[in-house]
């Protein structure tokens, strides 16, 4: 089951998108306290984050940019500041979405549908995916070894994930490529050379080493 976390001062609206939700098969998080949440994203871990932009003490921008700096977990900004300007700073400081108040109760949950639907791969959906002793957690978008874990990004799941699919075969960089943009996930080859080498850094720094192996010519493999 997702955890949607929801950001919003108004205890009506809060209530209202909690039971929206609740009612469609989404745990919800809700936060008393905002100065304090880019802590709780990374100890609750929501797959998605509902995030209003004008709040007490702290605002939606702030906390999205914070987030960023640790995570690639999917933000969508529900606020009653309607300017393109809004949207446009929304979406540059890293939202994935955003959704003016007051909201199609039926375009938001489309939205936030489609953005999960985006986000997490469709296979072995909920599961642990292990492999020599690497474990890929797939809804929360990390991998783990020996009691240490690292976040990864979008394209980084995306990859690892493909990999440890087919592992014990060489998989193409075409073919990884292609899985990337049938997952909207636009890369070219630079790109995906540039992903694989930070993951393979990621997975050393778990003490993961030639996990991820060249095959000069023909691919990659795991």
């Amino acid at each position: 089951m997702y955890k949607i976390m929801i950001v919003e001062d108004s205890i009506h609206i809060r209530n209202e998108l909690s039971e929206l939700l609740t009612r469609n098969g989404y745990r919800v998080i809700i936060p008393s306290e905002f100065d304090e949440l880019p802590g709780l994203v990374q100890t609750t871990l929501p797959h998605l984050l509902l995030l209003d932009i004008n709040l007490p003490e702290i605002d939606g921008y702030t906390l999205c940019t914070e987030i960023r700096r640790f995570s690639n977990l999917p933000i969508i900004f529900v606020t009653s500041r309607n300017s393109d300007l809004d949207e446009l700073m929304s979406i540059t400081i890293g939202g994935d979405d955003f959704v003016s108040k007051p909201y199609n109760s039926a375009v938001l949950l489309a939205r936030i549908s489609a953005l999960l639907k985006r986000t997490y791969p469709k296979s072995n959906l909920g599961e642990v995916i292990m492999h020599n002793g690497v474990e890929l957690h797939v809804l929360s978008s990390r991998v783990e070894y020996d009691s240490k874990s690292v976040d990864l990004t979008r394209n980084e799941l995306k990859i690892l994930h493909y990999l440890i699919a087919n592992k014990g075969i060489i998989v193409s960089r075409s073919d990884i490529i292609e899985h990337l943009w049938d997952s909207e996930l636009f890369v070219d080859d630079n790109t995906l050379s540039v992903n694989v080498t930070r993951l393979r850094s990621k997975l050393e720094g778990l003490g993961v080493n030639h996990f991820i192996q060249t095959k000069r010519g023909q691919g990659y493999q795991v």
